[in-house]
């Protein structure tokens, strides 16, 4: 494959007024470096739209499909993206979440988009001109068609594809980005494969890869979100471990580089609770990979039984996800990552799916304490991004569900903030209480 060479990207440059050239590695540098990050979280597929690429638009489109519904133009956010980092910022959020979509920047094997470079440089450039920190993804669930029919990440020989990627976007991209997650959960599989729910959804999910494997014409095809996390775990931390070092290399070491994962507040239900054995499985592997912080994505507790998690406690609130409404599950989250870890923690997901604006606010009011308490103990947390900023498409259960601080007419895609936008915009500009707030350190060299 022909790289991409200085003289193509100094021709986008020109084509974007230099944008492509210029470089912001001095106020990027500072901007990591100072203060906790506050903001709010979203994934292109969930978002974008038309993301055509993708392996999971062809599961959407077969039959069977484990899909409610396909995510189409999902909130139009491809074309309305400054439109929503300007609203982001208006909030008070000193940071912004975002993925770059791989099936967009690499549509075939070894065919590098231009264009698609060029757009996420713009994205990346107006979370900067906006004053926030841009909190980066490189893999939110979704891979290009291509290299899911070649086996995805169930084959080693995912691993290279996946790196070179990285190494693109960070060579062309990486002087603007803030903090680097390469991988979004992961662990998913492994957590999920504790749920009564992976058990129903199996048949159906196995039905899914059969029929879009079908469409592809490839026996192999294999979606991160529908592989086997027994084969997937050991290839995923090596690719992951390799484009750390590519991502640390192309941008001079000045970014913090890591991946996110998915953390229940893990409680034992029974006697004889099988925590270990699950942390095995969904956590441990993923925190002892190479990295400069975790990502800590929580939304409920779980209460774990011998080899399975028990079923919902009778008369608990839930969520439209089904799972109990636990704000102060942050807490136990946080708390687990930090008793195997000293790295620094990103709280990069925390949210609520609810109509009910005023429990998105309850949920908030309990959840940002939870982080403060974590702090006071020690606890190196160096931010809270809430998931999501926007109403979305939320994978299996298609716009059902409400996690966004924005709604979004599904018709007109206009964008109306909640009450709890304004809210969690207000504790951010509020910023860290005065006790854990960092003193001005003045080193003094002897």
């Amino acid at each position: 494959m022909t790289r991409v060479s200085r003289r193509g990207l100094l021709a986008v440059g020109a084509a974007t007024g230099g944008a492509v050239v210029a470089t912001g590695t001095a106020r990027a540098d500072i901007t990591a470096r100072s203060g906790f990050l506050w903001g709010s979280a979203g994934a292109a597929y969930q978002i974008e739209g038309g993301n055509v690429a993708s392996d999971l638009w062809v599961v959407e489109h077969v039959q069977p499909t484990i899909f409610r519904e396909a995510s189409g133009d999902a909130v139009d956010a491809y074309h309305r993206v400054f439109d929503d980092i300007a609203l982001a910022a208006s909030l008070g959020f000193n940071a912004h979440r975002f993925s770059i979509e791989w099936s967009r920047i690499e549509p075939e094997k070894g065919q590098i988009s231009l264009a698609a470079i060029a757009y996420y440089r713009r994205v990346l450039e107006a979370i900067r001109s906006h004053g926030m920190t841009p909190v980066v993804t490189l893999h939110h669930f979704t891979s290009p068609r291509w290299f899911a029919a070649a086996g995805g990440f169930e084959t080693r020989d995912g691993i290279e594809p996946f790196v070179r990627y990285a190494e693109i976007v960070s060579r062309h991209l990486g002087d603007l980005f803030g903090v680097v997650a390469t991988f979004n959960e992961p662990n998913l599989g492994g957590l999920m494969s504790w749920g009564s729910l992976s058990k129903q959804i199996r048949p159906i999910v196995q039905a899914s890869r059969a029929s879009a494997a079908r469409a592809v014409n490839s026996d192999k095809f294999a979606p991160l979100v529908l592989g086997d996390f027994r084969i997937q775990t050991p290839i995923i931390i090596e690719a992951h471990e390799r484009a750390y070092d590519v991502i640390r290399r192309e941008t001079g070491g000045r970014t913090p580089v890591g991946l996110t994962i998915a953390v229940n507040d893990e409680r034992a239900g029974t006697p004889d609770a099988g925590l270990d054995a699950k942390l095995e499985d969904a956590v441990l592997p993923w925190v002892r990979a190479r990295g400069d912080f975790i990502g800590v994505q929580n939304y409920t507790y779980a209460l774990v039984g011998k080899d399975a998690d028990l079923p919902n406690p009778e008369g608990v609130e839930l969520t439209q996800m089904n799972y109990p409404f636990a704000p102060e599950a942050l807490e136990g989250a946080i708390r687990l990552v930090a008793r195997h870890t000293d790295k620094p923690i990103y709280v990069t997901e925390n949210g609520v799916a609810t109509e009910d604006d005023a429990r998105r606010v309850a949920f908030i009011d309990r959840a940002v304490p939870a982080v403060f308490a974590c702090m006071r103990d020690g606890i190196d947390v160096r931010g809270y991004i809430h998931w999501s900023f926007l109403d979305n498409w939320e994978w299996f259960a298609g716009f059902g569900p409400k996690f966004g601080l924005v709604a979004v007419d599904r018709t007109t895609f206009e964008r109306t903030p909640k009450p709890s936008a304004a809210h969690l915009g207000r504790l951010a500009r509020a910023g860290l209480p005065g006790d854990l707030r960092p003193l001005e350190h003045h080193h003094h060299h002897h």
